[in-house]
């Protein structure tokens, strides 16, 4: 708490270049929903722009790693743009939020039988998990030539057997966010959509206590918004 009182500023508003603009539609709506978009929407979108699963001119199987405010996000993106999504997670708790969201499979990475139903099937996985873990499991839901784009940071090194790699063509690779050009093009889609994160809206009293939640799990795959003038 004392970090932050000593390290946040907060401004209504802020003059920056052109090239720097999100633009909005004029029927935007509640611009709450909107700011997630250049956090959890863009570091979701650019891994699926750069891929070729924004281009609409092939569908593919695409694996999202974690279900949370990232994953959920990633869930709808992918499957919005008509692509076949399987959920993965370390536990069975969130197959009916992440079927909610709209993924076609899941896959339970404590469950053997699980993990073989789709076992060298993914085309690529959004990977958003950044606590330490076993890549092994997730490089066998590649096919060849799949790719796993690693989204959480994780502090730690995270190992891994290069023979997967070898044999079957298949990538590690990371992302973080994306440029402002990618960043437009995200924001224009989920308008356009209708797709946002999901939100719960909150004054900064809340603050300390999302991150001790977050920091445990995010059973909902909630964002947060901080409503400023309610803060104060």
């Amino acid at each position: 708490k004392q970090w932050y009182q000593r390290r946040v500023a907060i401004t209504a508003g802020e003059v920056v270049h052109e090239r720097f603009i999100v633009k909005l539609p004029d029927d935007t709506p509640d611009l709450a929903k909107v700011a997630p978009l250049v956090c959890a929407g863009i570091t979701m979108w650019d891994p699926l722009r750069y891929y070729g699963a924004t281009k609409g001119d092939k569908k593919m199987k695409i694996g999202i790693v974690g279900i949370g405010g990232l994953g959920t996000m990633g869930i709808k993106l992918a499957s919005t743009l008509g692509h076949e999504v399987v959920a993965v997670s370390s536990s069975d708790k969130k197959v009916e939020l992440a079927k909610e969201k709209g993924a076609l499979h899941y896959v339970d990475t404590s469950s053997p039988a699980s993990i073989n139903s789709h076992n060298n099937s993914l085309d690529l996985i959004l990977n958003t998990v950044s606590a330490p873990h076993n890549l092994m499991t997730y490089l066998g839901l590649l096919s060849t030539n799949g790719t796993l784009v690693q989204l959480g940071a994780v502090a730690t090194p995270l190992q891994f057997y290069q023979f997967p790699l070898l044999a079957q063509r298949k990538s590690i690779a990371g992302s973080m966010v994306g440029g402002m050009k990618s960043l437009q093009e995200c924001v224009d889609f989920c308008v356009e959509k209708d797709i946002y994160p999901d939100i719960e809206i909150v004054d900064a009293s809340k603050v300390d206590e999302i991150f001790i939640n977050l920091s445990k799990a995010n059973a909902g795959g909630l964002r947060y918004v901080l409503d400023i003038e309610a803060s104060f």
